[in-house]
């Protein structure tokens, strides 16, 4: 395969990741606190050899899957009237534990477990401040959820939910569509937490958007894949011409 070959296989490659994260995107479109992600595509220059001269050497330009770029900015807040449906208005994460550890949420649909816990949707229990699992007695019948995160009955206080940030979001590691790793950063405890009981914080992912996003790619891919064939074509053609010429 020579340059031209390459090149477009680099470009296939890249738009083959890109439909995937769109196709990704959309398929979380209702999933709570979900948060969208974006490929980053950068040039690869590398210097052509054995050309003819006086052309010399000239830099040919593969496309580079550098990274994955994810979109912070908040989903919508959606009233949905359960108490224990809480939503994040600003900055923070949940802490939850699990079994690979501690992870970190902004999907704040929560409900009782059967050991009396408060458990997110995969039963992971909500932790407070103290890093510790927060229970409810069954007697606690009538749950409130102050702004900065105090969790009481008609009992009184029962916790107070830990909210934590992070200095580089972009770092966190993805572990499903809701669950994050911290990649080994020092959770800090969010000042002022700012939290709204009865409601949930939606995905930030625009369907039409993403829709139209993905169609695109696929256009995309389907012209790199006419031109990569168009490519093997000239490049057959070229073989039965030396070959008609040696024969």
């Amino acid at each position: 395969m020579d340059s031209p070959g390459y090149i477009i296989l680099s470009r296939l490659v890249a738009q083959m990741r890109s439909t995937e994260l769109a196709a990704h995107n959309l398929a979380n479109a209702d999933t709570p606190g979900f948060r969208a992600t974006r490929p980053v595509f950068a040039e690869h220059l590398a210097r052509q050899r054995e050309v003819d001269m006086p052309r010399q050497g000239r830099d040919v330009a593969y496309s580079w899957d550098r990274a994955t770029w994810r979109d912070t900015d908040p989903g919508p807040i959606q009233t949905t009237g359960n108490p224990l449906d809480i939503a994040i208005a600003g900055e923070g994460w949940f802490a939850v534990q699990t079994e690979r550890g501690e992870r970190y949420t902004r999907a704040g649909r929560f409900s009782i477990g059967a050991n009396g816990q408060v458990v997110d949707q995969g039963g992971n229990p909500l932790l407070n401040a103290n890093g510790q699992p927060i229970a409810v007695a069954p007697n606690d019948t009538r749950l409130e959820v102050s702004g900065d995160g105090t969790l009481r009955s008609e009992n009184g206080v029962i916790g107070r939910i830990r909210l934590v940030r992070f200095e580089d979001e972009q770092a966190m590691r993805a572990e499903g569509g809701r669950l994050f790793d911290a990649a080994d950063q020092p959770p800090q405890e969010v000042a002022q937490p700012r939290l709204v009981q009865g409601a949930l914080e939606g995905s930030n992912v625009q369907a039409v958007v993403e829709l139209t996003r993905m169609m695109a790619e696929l256009r995309e891919f389907q012209l790199a894949t006419q031109f990569m064939e168009r490519d093997n074509e000239r490049q057959q053609s070229a073989i039965d011409r030396l070959l008609r010429r040696r024969f």
